[in-house]
C-alpha cells in the first residue's frame, strides 16, 4: 500500500510540475543571463528576477546579448520558445538597443515599419498560443551631459513601443521611464555604480579597465529587475499571484 502511495504522489507531483506556468524572457543583453555570475561583475536584469518569484512558476531567460527584434526570430531563438509556449505561460518581450544598429542589416529595422510589425508578431504568436504578452521599453543608457542632465539614446523605439502597446491592449511596463528615473535619482557620477566602471586593475574581470554605460551591474540589475516586478505585480495579468 505504501509503494502504491509512493507512485501516487510521484506522479501527481510530475503533473504539478508540468502544469505550472512558465514566464519565458526575450530580448537583448540588459536582459540576458551572463556567464560566471560569481566572478563577472556584468548582470543582465532578468538574471535577478529568480528572488522574487514563488516556486509556483518557473522562468525561462531567452535573452541574449546582441540580438533585436529582428535577429531573435531569424536566428531560431523564437522558435525555441514557441515550441515550449503553452496556455497560461507568460512573455516579457523588450527589444531596442539593437534594432538601432544602423549599419547592420542582421539587426537593424526602422522602428515605425519593421521594429512595429515584429512587436506585434510576437503579441499576437504569443495570444494565440493562450500565453499572456507583457511589453516593456528598453532601460536608459546612462548619457549625462555636460549639466547633469539625462539624454535619451533610444530615440523612436520606446515610443513604438508604448504605441504598440496601446493599440493591442497589451501588457506594459515603461522601464525606460523608471529607470531614468532611477539614474536621475544616483546622479552623473554615483549612477556609475549602475553600470560597469572600472580603472585599471580595479577588477580582475576587466584587467584594463572599463567604461560600459548601457550594460548594468550586479546593483544596477537588481534595481531594474525591483522596478520590473513592481510594475508587474500592478498589472494584474495574473503573474502577481507569483511574485512574493
Amino acid at each position: 500500500m505504501n509503494k502504491k502511495l509512493t507512485l501516487l504522489f510521484f506522479f501527481l507531483s510530475i503533473m504539478a510540475s508540468a502544469q505550472k506556468p512558465t514566464l519565458f524572457l526575450i530580448g537583448d543583453s540588459t536582459m540576458a543571463n551572463k556567464e560566471n555570475p560569481e566572478k563577472n561583475p556584468e548582470h543582465g536584469w532578468g538574471q535577478m528576477l529568480p528572488p522574487f518569484l514563488t516556486s509556483g512558476i518557473e522562468i525561462q531567460n531567452h535573452a541574449t546579448n546582441g540580438r533585436s527584434s529582428k535577429s531573435f526570430r531569424t536566428e531560431g531563438r523564437w522558435d525555441k520558445v514557441m515550441s515550449q509556449l503553452k496556455k497560461g505561460d507568460f512573455v516579457i518581450i523588450q527589444f531596442g538597443h539593437n534594432d538601432q544598429k544602423v549599419n547592420d542589416s542582421a539587426r537593424f529595422t526602422n522602428p515605425y515599419t519593421q521594429y512595429r510589425a515584429n512587436l506585434e508578431r510576437y503579441v499576437n504568436e504569443v495570444r494565440a498560443k493562450g500565453a499572456v504578452p507583457i511589453l516593456m521599453t528598453s532601460i536608459v543608457r546612462r548619457n549625462f551631459n555636460e549639466n547633469g542632465v539625462l539624454v535619451d539614446t533610444h530615440k523612436e523605439y520606446p515610443l513604438v513601443v508604448r504605441m504598440a502597446a496601446n493599440d493591442l491592449k497589451v501588457p506594459f511596463v515603461d522601464l525606460q521611464l523608471q529607470t531614468e528615473l532611477l539614474e536621475i535619482s544616483y546622479g552623473p557620477e554615483k549612477s556609475k555604480k549602475l553600470h560597469l566602471h572600472y580603472r585599471k586593475g580595479e577588477d580582475p574581470y576587466y584587467p584594463e579597465g572599463k567604461d560600459d554605460d548601457t550594460h548594468l551591474s550586479k546593483l544596477g540589475a537588481e534595481s531594474v529587475a525591483k522596478l520590473a516586478v513592481y510594475s508587474l505585480k500592478n498589472l494584474k495579468t495574473g503573474l502577481e499571484k507569483y511574485i512574493k
